[in-house]
């Protein structure tokens, strides 16, 4: 009977390691990190010529002050840069990281999706986000997704039977981040309800995003984001993007891995109202739709219509001041303050754990240490 309950024992955990090996990963990493490139397999986002910035001529003048100082440190802060008029105002980084280190975006990367859909239709290659997914995913033609539209997707509103959890490690989203068969995972998922009309939060819709691309260009995300972005912007550094495995799919929704300033260039971009030197990189029609709350959605958690996220860009007022931002788990951000003519990028190991206005705290101090820079 004892070598029974052995031998049950072993072939159980021999079926869990075999079916299940993304948990076993999950195990042995735990918590995700903003170093995990170092783990994954990746595919390089070219860059081009670069485009130094300008350095303005009190660069670097402010000093943090001690309070402030030590909660940034508290957050395990890498990295602070403060743009203003397209001239890097004040930059700071810590923990041995540098203006050229690379760190994971997480889910900064959403916004980077965002764009390069916007990419697709100016060029033609995707009609518009009233197209039906359908078109470009054939394995969504069924009863249940088959009106499922791109901008359902884009709204985080495609009622898809994704489950966003973070510490279970048995959820789609630790799956998706240490599994190998993203693309089967996001193929087979359901719409469950009725799409566009409430707001829930999943990572499955811009990895959903990140195939429609693909289909519609027929270039990797990674080939697709050097050519109408990374290379437009003026990167120093080439980039990474993560993949499920090698020469997978890459991981859309997170795992975009650059520095502090080349991340820096799409805030500008935004600012620029999608040129670059004088050239138009993204339609400006475009981003005025991302930058646009989806006021027709109602909030799940609150059931509000939302005012706070657009085509995968989350936006706030502070201070008076309109900021769009781009936002990752651990506390990645570049926020955009158009009066101010600002881009201030902040990169790190943590985020605050409390919350104001249901936000993470720490945005707002992140905010107020630009607006002081730069004023």
């Amino acid at each position: 009977m004892k070598r029974f309950h052995i031998l049950s024992v072993l072939f159980i955990s021999l079926f869990i390691f075999t079916s299940c090996g993304y948990f076993w990963r999950a195990l042995v990493y735990q918590k995700v990190n903003i170093d995990d490139y170092k783990i994954f397999k990746s595919r390089v986002i070219e860059a081009g010529e670069h485009d130094p910035w300008e350095k303005a001529a009190n660069y670097n003048d402010y000093t943090l002050p001690k309070e402030t100082f030590d909660k940034f440190m508290d957050l395990k802060s890498v990295a602070f840069v403060v743009i203003q008029n397209e001239k890097i105002l004040y930059e700071n980084y810590w923990d041995n990281y540098s203006d050229s280190s690379i760190s994971n975006s997480f889910s900064m990367a959403k916004s980077i999706v965002s764009l390069l859909i916007g990419a697709a239709i100016d060029e033609g290659k995707i009609g518009s986000e009233e197209d039906y997914v359908k078109q470009y995913v054939p394995e969504y033609d069924n009863e249940t997704n088959g009106k499922l539209k791109i901008k359902d997707v884009l709204t985080m509103s495609s009622g898809l039977n994704w489950h966003e959890a973070y510490a279970n490690p048995w959820s789609k989203t630790t799956k998706a981040y240490y599994g190998r068969k993203l693309e089967k995972m996001i193929l087979k998922l359901k719409v469950k309800g009725e799409s566009g009309k409430k707001y829930h939060y999943f990572s499955g819709d811009t990895e959903l995003l990140a195939i429609i691309l693909r289909n519609a260009t027929g270039k990797s995300l990674a080939e697709y984001a050097s050519e109408k972005l990374w290379k437009k912007i003026g990167a120093k550094h080439d980039a990474l993007w993560n993949l499920d495995r090698e020469g997978g799919i890459e991981k859309a929704y997170c795992c975009f891995n650059s520095n502090a300033r080349d991340f820096a260039r799409f805030g500008q971009l935004v600012l620029n109202d999608g040129k670059w030197n004088g050239k138009q990189v993204i339609s400006s029609e475009w981003l005025k739709k991302s930058l646009t709350p989806a006021s027709h959605l109602i909030n799940k958690d609150d059931n509000k219509p939302v005012d706070f996220y657009g085509y995968q860009w989350w936006m706030l007022t502070h201070k008076g001041q309109k900021v769009y931002y781009m936002r990752g788990i651990l506390g990645q951000y570049v926020f955009i303050v158009p009066e101010k003519d600002l881009v201030i990028v902040r990169l790190g190991h943590k985020r605050s754990k409390e919350r104001i206005n249901n936000l993470p705290a720490d945005i707002y101090m992140w905010l107020d240490t630009g607006f002081e820079i730069a004023n």
